[in-house]
C-alpha cells in the first residue's frame, strides 16, 4: 500500500477533508446570499412587488410571532431588573433604575432578543418551507411556469421582515420596560414615579432611531438568509433539516455582526 493510500485512510486526512468541505460550504452560502440580495434589491428598486404576498407575510411575521417575542423579551427584562434594581437601591441609585433599563432595552435588549425569537420561529419556518419546495421540485415547477422564484419566494419575505421587525421591536421594548418596572418595584420597591421619570432622562431620539434602523436590517437579514439556506437544500428530508439548522446559525451570526457594526458607527 502506497503512502498516499495510507494517508487517505488517516484521521488527519479526514479532518482536512471535513474542514475543506465546511470552508467550501461557507463561501458557497456567502456568495449565494450576496447574489440573492442583489436580485431582491433589483426587484424592489424596480417596484416589482406583489403586495398581496407581502401583506400575508407581514401578518405572519408580526402577528404570529408576537406572543413568543413578548414572552422572551418580557422575561429577560424581568430577570435583569430583579438583579440590577436591588443593587442600585443599595448604592442610592434608585432614580437611575428606569434610565438603565431604558438604555439597555432600547439599544440592545429589545432588538437582539426579538431577533432571536424571530429566528427561532419565523426564520426556521421560512427555511424549511423553501427547502421543502426545493427538494420536492416545486421550485422547478415555478420556473417551468415562468415564475421567478426570487420574486415569488424571496422578495415578499424580505420586504415583510424589513417592514415589520421595527414594529415588533417597538412593541416588545415597550412591554419590556413595563415588565422591568414591575420587577423593580417588587424586588427593590422602586417607586413607579421614579422609574417612569428616569426612563426619559436617559432615552434619546437617536437611540430610538438607531434601534428601529437596526431592527429593519435584522428583519431583512433573517428573511434573506433563511430563504437562501432553504433554497440551497438538497437530499430530501435530511436536507430540509440541515438547511433549517444552517439558516438559524447563519441568522444568529448575521445579527451579531450587524449589531456590532451599528454599535461601532453610532456609539463608538
Amino acid at each position: 500500500m502506497s503512502f498516499m493510500e495510507l494517508f487517505r485512510q488517516s484521521a488527519t486526512y479526514n479532518l482536512f477533508r471535513l474542514l475543506a468541505k465546511q470552508l467550501e460550504d461557507f463561501f458557497e452560502t456567502l456568495g449565494e446570499i450576496g447574489i440573492r440580495f442583489w436580485q431582491v434589491l433589483r426587484f424592489i428598486l424596480k417596484g416589482e412587488l406583489q403586495w398581496k404576498l407581502i401583506i400575508e407575510q407581514c401578518s405572519r411575521f408580526a402577528v404570529d410571532s408576537l406572543p413568543i417575542t413578548l414572552s422572551i423579551v418580557g422575561m429577560t427584562c424581568i430577570i435583569i431588573a430583579m438583579q440590577v434594581a436591588p443593587e442600585m437601591v443599595k448604592q442610592g441609585g434608585e432614580k437611575y433604575v428606569g434610565m438603565l433599563m431604558a438604555i439597555t432595552i432600547t439599544r440592545e435588549l429589545g432588538a437582539i432578543m426579538s431577533g432571536f425569537a424571530i429566528i427561532s420561529m419565523i426564520g426556521s419556518a421560512y427555511a424549511s418551507e423553501v427547502a421543502t419546495m426545493r427538494v420536492t421540485e416545486q421550485v422547478d415547477a415555478l420556473k417551468v411556469l415562468k415564475v421567478n422564484p426570487v420574486k415569488y419566494l424571496f422578495v415578499p419575505r424580505v420586504v415583510a421582515g424589513f417592514l415589520m421587525m421595527p414594529v415588533i421591536v417597538t412593541v416588545s421594548s415597550f412591554f419590556g420596560l413595563i415588565c422591568g418596572g414591575l420587577a423593580a418595584y417588587i424586588s427593590a420597591h422602586v417607586s413607579k414615579l421614579n422609574y417612569i421619570s428616569s426612563v426619559w432622562q436617559g432615552l434619546y431620539i437617536k437611540d430610538i432611531n438607531v434601534a428601529l434602523f437596526k431592527s429593519s436590517l435584522f428583519g431583512a437579514a433573517i428573511s434573506l438568509i433563511s430563504c437562501v439556506c432553504g433554497y440551497l437544500a438538497y437530499g430530501g428530508a435530511k436536507g430540509v433539516g440541515l438547511s433549517t439548522t444552517k439558516a438559524v446559525v447563519w441568522s444568529f451570526v448575521a445579527i451579531a455582526i450587524i449589531d456590532y457594526i451599528i454599535a461601532m458607527i453610532f456609539f463608538f
